[in-house]
């Protein structure tokens, strides 16, 4: 099971929502705006007497992927995050990553591959040698399979992979 559940990103992210707001520095009418609820809605919210709906927490990892605020607390790539919990196991080669220098913790590197495990959500990866990501998951296991089939089949395809 993941170790970051969907309704702990929503506590987290609701919990956040004020700082970040504050970060942008946007008044709660333009906040609101911007995410398309209601300026109650985000009152309520930032006062953590409602939670953020999942919806609203996709809209603003993806909004503001790029704070502070959103990556100290979620890790370098929050939507990465969100997909790997919505698809659970991610089998999206050659998207570019930053390469995993603050929130990654190398497991394991062979070859022109490496999988990592992010020290924030715990989920893993396998990136290759120009930082894309192969393959995202939770399940240690689901990696460690795909891990063996790319350094398997790698070798034999070196013109595709760098």
């Amino acid at each position: 099971m993941n170790d970051l559940a969907r309704e702990e990103l929503i506590d987290i992210v609701s919990k956040k929502l004020r700082l970040l707001r504050n970060e942008y520095n946007f008044s709660q009418d333009k906040m609101a705006e911007i995410l398309g609820i209601s300026k109650k809605t985000l009152i309520q919210i930032e006062k953590e007497r409602a939670l953020a709906s999942w919806t609203l927490v996709m809209a603003i990892c993806g909004l503001f992927r790029e704070s502070e605020i959103i990556k100290m607390t979620l890790g370098e790539d929050p939507i990465e995050l969100v997909e790997t919990l919505v698809f659970e196991n991610i089998a999206v080669p050659k998207n570019r990553t930053g390469g995993g220098m603050v929130w990654w913790k190398d497991i394991d590197t062979q070859w022109k591959f490496k999988i990592q495990k992010n020290s924030i959500s715990s989920h893993y990866r396998i990136i290759d040698g120009n930082n894309r990501r192969w393959y995202s998951s939770f399940d240690k296991n689901y990696i460690l399979d795909k891990f063996k089939l790319l350094l398997e089949g790698g070798k034999k395809n070196e013109e595709d992979i760098e």
